[in-house]
Protein backbone atom coordinates (compact mmCIF):
# COMPACT_ATOMS: atom_id res chain seq x y z
CA UNK A 1 0.00 0.00 0.00
CA UNK A 2 1.68 3.35 -0.83
CA UNK A 3 -0.88 5.65 1.17
CA UNK A 4 -2.38 6.13 4.35
CA UNK A 5 -5.06 8.27 6.12
CA UNK A 6 -3.53 10.31 8.53
CA UNK A 7 -5.01 12.37 11.96
CA UNK A 8 -5.80 15.05 9.59
CA UNK A 9 -8.58 13.33 8.13
CA UNK A 10 -11.93 15.15 9.44
CA UNK A 11 -14.24 12.01 8.65
CA UNK A 12 -16.14 13.61 5.60
CA UNK A 13 -15.92 10.67 3.68
CA UNK A 14 -15.40 12.21 0.46
CA UNK A 15 -12.35 9.92 -0.02
CA UNK A 16 -14.90 6.00 0.30
CA UNK A 17 -17.37 7.48 -2.49
CA UNK A 18 -14.71 8.29 -4.59
CA UNK A 19 -12.33 5.08 -4.44
CA UNK A 20 -12.55 3.35 -7.95
CA UNK A 21 -11.95 -0.02 -5.27
CA UNK A 22 -13.95 0.57 -2.35
CA UNK A 23 -10.45 0.20 -0.35
CA UNK A 24 -11.33 2.83 1.96
CA UNK A 25 -13.14 1.68 4.85
CA UNK A 26 -14.55 2.84 8.67
CA UNK A 27 -13.91 0.84 11.61
CA UNK A 28 -16.34 0.62 14.15
CA UNK A 29 -14.81 4.15 16.47
CA UNK A 30 -15.40 6.22 13.07
CA UNK A 31 -11.96 5.96 11.86
CA UNK A 32 -10.65 5.98 8.43
CA UNK A 33 -8.35 3.19 6.61
CA UNK A 34 -7.32 1.40 3.88
CA UNK A 35 -7.81 -1.74 2.74
CA UNK A 36 -4.04 -3.30 1.37
CA UNK A 37 -5.74 -6.25 -0.12
CA UNK A 38 -8.03 -3.78 -2.05
CA UNK A 39 -6.07 -0.73 -2.97
CA UNK A 40 -4.16 -0.50 -6.07
CA UNK A 41 -3.30 2.93 -5.57
CA UNK A 42 -5.84 4.10 -8.85
CA UNK A 43 -2.98 2.72 -10.76
CA UNK A 44 -3.95 1.05 -14.27
CA UNK A 45 -7.18 2.92 -13.62
CA UNK A 46 -8.73 5.77 -15.75
CA UNK A 47 -7.49 8.26 -12.93
CA UNK A 48 -4.15 9.96 -13.09
CA UNK A 49 -3.88 9.97 -9.03
CA UNK A 50 -5.17 8.15 -6.42
CA UNK A 51 -8.60 9.45 -5.77
CA UNK A 52 -8.88 9.29 -2.28
CA UNK A 53 -6.19 12.15 -1.95
CA UNK A 54 -7.10 13.95 -4.58
CA UNK A 55 -10.66 13.87 -3.07
CA UNK A 56 -9.75 15.09 0.58
CA UNK A 57 -10.69 18.34 0.90
CA UNK A 58 -7.75 18.63 3.81
CA UNK A 59 -5.23 17.73 1.44
CA UNK A 60 -2.99 16.09 4.28
CA UNK A 61 -5.62 13.11 5.50
CA UNK A 62 -4.52 10.81 2.25
CA UNK A 63 -0.95 10.42 1.85
CA UNK A 64 1.64 8.73 0.42
CA UNK A 65 3.58 6.00 2.50
CA UNK A 66 7.53 6.34 1.72
CA UNK A 67 8.74 3.44 0.44
CA UNK A 68 12.15 3.84 2.02
CA UNK A 69 13.14 3.75 5.45
CA UNK A 70 15.00 7.05 5.46
CA UNK A 71 13.00 8.74 2.96
CA UNK A 72 10.02 8.37 5.11
CA UNK A 73 12.04 9.30 8.16
CA UNK A 74 13.47 12.86 6.67
CA UNK A 75 10.05 13.43 5.75
CA UNK A 76 8.39 13.32 9.00
CA UNK A 77 12.01 15.28 10.25
CA UNK A 78 11.41 18.06 7.92
CA UNK A 79 7.68 18.03 9.23
CA UNK A 80 8.23 18.35 12.71
CA UNK A 81 11.24 20.79 12.10
CA UNK A 82 9.02 23.33 10.05
CA UNK A 83 6.27 23.02 13.25
CA UNK A 84 8.57 24.12 15.39
CA UNK A 85 10.36 26.73 13.56
CA UNK A 86 7.57 27.75 12.09
CA UNK A 87 8.31 27.90 8.64
CA UNK A 88 5.74 25.67 7.21
CA UNK A 89 5.23 26.37 3.55
CA UNK A 90 1.41 27.64 3.46
CA UNK A 91 1.75 28.51 0.06
CA UNK A 92 3.72 26.58 -1.40
CA UNK A 93 0.88 23.84 0.05
CA UNK A 94 -2.18 26.26 -0.78
CA UNK A 95 -1.07 26.36 -4.33
CA UNK A 96 -0.57 22.86 -4.67
CA UNK A 97 -4.07 21.70 -3.42
CA UNK A 98 -5.86 24.55 -5.29
CA UNK A 99 -4.20 23.97 -8.47
CA UNK A 100 -4.38 20.16 -8.28
CA UNK A 101 -8.29 20.59 -7.23
CA UNK A 102 -8.80 23.62 -10.40
CA UNK A 103 -6.92 21.20 -12.36
CA UNK A 104 -9.80 18.21 -11.92
CA UNK A 105 -12.33 21.34 -12.52
CA UNK A 106 -10.99 22.05 -15.79
CA UNK A 107 -10.60 18.68 -17.25
CA UNK A 108 -14.63 17.56 -15.37
CA UNK A 109 -15.30 21.00 -17.42
CA UNK A 110 -14.00 20.04 -20.60
CA UNK A 111 -15.37 16.28 -20.84
CA UNK A 112 -19.09 18.18 -20.18
CA UNK A 113 -18.18 20.32 -23.00
CA UNK A 114 -17.30 17.71 -25.57
CA UNK A 115 -20.23 15.40 -24.15
CA UNK A 116 -17.68 12.58 -22.52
Amino acid sequence: MAYTITSQCISCKLCSSVCPTGAIKIAENGQHWIDQALCTNCVDSVHTVPQCKAGCPTCDGCVKVPSDYWEGWFANYNRVIAKLTKKQDYWERWFNCYSQKFSEQLQKHQGEILGV
